[in-house]
């Protein structure tokens, strides 16, 4: 069997090693929760971003903006008869030659 001072020792060892892997444990779990708390901040960051994004796109997509840089940035101004031109086909203008002789 094994002797008192050699069980003692065995004992020792166990502990040491037993509390060697608890310190080892209690580390990585708070390592994995810095882990996990800075990538909650960077999600809550870029969900602000997001929403911050979306509604600038809305308000650059609203029709008095487009009209806004249409006009300003495009030159480009609402149609008016005075400078609408109408293009009308070349066979409604003339008749057909000889489609009116024969009867």
């Amino acid at each position: 069997m094994l002797g008192s001072k050699t069980l003692a020792l065995l004992l020792l060892v166990g502990l040491i090693g037993s509390a060697l892997y608890l310190v080892n444990v209690s580390y990585e779990a708070r390592r994995l929760f810095t882990l996990l708390d800075r990538a909650q901040v960077q999600a809550r960051q870029l969900d602000a971003e997001a929403r911050r994004l979306d509604a600038e796109r809305q308000a650059q997509a609203t029709l008095l903006r487009v009209q806004k840089v249409a006009s300003e940035r495009l030159r480009m101004r609402a149609p008016t008869p005075a400078v609408t031109q109408y293009v009308v086909e070349a066979a409604a203008q003339a008749p057909a030659s000889g489609a009116e002789g024969v009867r």
